[in-house]
């Protein structure tokens, strides 16, 4: 049976990680309640930039009545030799299986597609981990019969503790110049989509080329199983986190009537003008939001996961007390038997 001065440690140091996964999960909550403030305050711009454009599609000829080639570069639909994939995972760990599934998603897309793959990565776990098994090297126009191995283009980290429009509007800005000019053939993006605490799933989302706007290219979905709601859920009553949801509000499904109005409106530029401005708007919009919602899951998952470790800790502290009070009370009654023995023997 183990000493008991050695239980004893045991139960001071798992008393110790129990206070620090304790203090970690509403560290997790408090930052979760700020980011769900954040992809919710950027909703309305993005909404009405959406029914924009919607509204200009009906009124704007965005594809060439004689050929049927769409007039933006954008709208271009080609086949996929040469294929860009923007993999956002979080900077760092102690988020349970939030940025392992991610990467498992990136390796099964890697290995369904065929031709050449960059790879850009946000965020310092999906960073270090494509880095091992792939070489860095710099975006160049493909061959378009070329299948290279994929390549590593580019690496951000540190840039998810206060994500903001223009880092999202730097890194489409730069896809939608590659796009245009033809060195990719299409744009995918994987990250973990933020609903609320309990409504979340993984999603392989084609960016470019824009085949609806306001539809997202959804190519591959894992949503949460029952048995992790369960436990998101429960972190977050015990967290005092709301469970509201980022989905569309009542401003926002009033403000879609814009698009599907049957009014004339005036714009200021001609409709096909106005189109051409604002659909790289829309790209780096879809990219904003990725981000914000990643970051979200990511602080949902965290907490989720420190919960659990807590509860964890928990048990284990119950059980090392009981083995303890077993040693404890087997010693105690050793030394009565031998006192006992000792007086019985005189």
């Amino acid at each position: 049976m183990a000493n008991i001065l050695d239980i004893k440690r045991r139960i001071r140091s798992v008393i110790n990680t129990r206070q620090i996964t304790k203090a970690m999960k509403m560290v997790s909550a408090a930052k979760l309640r700020r980011a769900q403030d954040r992809a919710l305050a950027a909703r309305p711009y993005a909404q009405m930039l959406t029914n924009v454009l919607k509204s200009l599609v009906s009124r704007a000829e965005i594809y060439d009545p004689e050929t049927g080639e769409p007039r933006h570069p954008l709208l271009a639909q080609r086949a996929e030799h040469n294929i860009l994939l923007i993999v956002v995972t979080g900077d760092k760990g102690l988020a349970g299986a939030f940025n392992t599934n991610i990467l498992k998603a990136a390796m099964q897309f890697l290995k369904d597609k065929s031709g050449t793959i960059e790879i850009e990565t946000i965020g310092r776990k999906g960073r270090d981990f494509l880095r091992r098994r792939f070489p860095m090297g710099e975006p160049r126009a493909f061959d378009s019969t070329e299948a290279a191995r994929p390549t590593l283009i580019g690496e951000r980290i540190g840039v998810l503790n206060k994500v903001d429009y223009a880092l999202a509007s730097e890194i489409a800005q730069r896809v939608i110049e590659r796009y245009s000019e033809g060195a990719i053939d299409a744009v995918y993006l994987i990250f973990n989509e933020f609903k609320s605490v309990i409504q979340q799933r993984l999603v392989v989302e084609r960016v470019l080329p824009i085949v609806e706007v306001g539809v997202a290219q959804v190519q591959v979905a894992r949503e949460l199983t029952q048995q992790e709601k369960e436990e998101a859920q429960k972190a977050a009553i015990s967290a005092g986190v709301g469970m509201r949801s980022t989905e569309a509000r009542e401003i926002d499904v009033a403000a879609k009537s814009f698009a599907t109005a049957p009014v004339d409106y005036i714009y200021e530029q001609s409709p096909r003008e106005l189109f051409h401005d604002l659909l790289p708007k829309y790209v780096g919009i879809q990219i904003f939001h990725a981000l914000l919602e990643s970051v979200a899951a990511e602080h949902a998952a965290r907490m989720t996961a420190m919960e659990s470790a807590t509860n964890n800790a928990t048990d284990m502290i119950d059980s090392l007390t009981l083995a303890m009070n077993r040693a404890r009370q087997a010693k105690i009654t050793k030394e009565i038997i031998e006192i006992v023995s000792g007086a019985a023997a005189q």
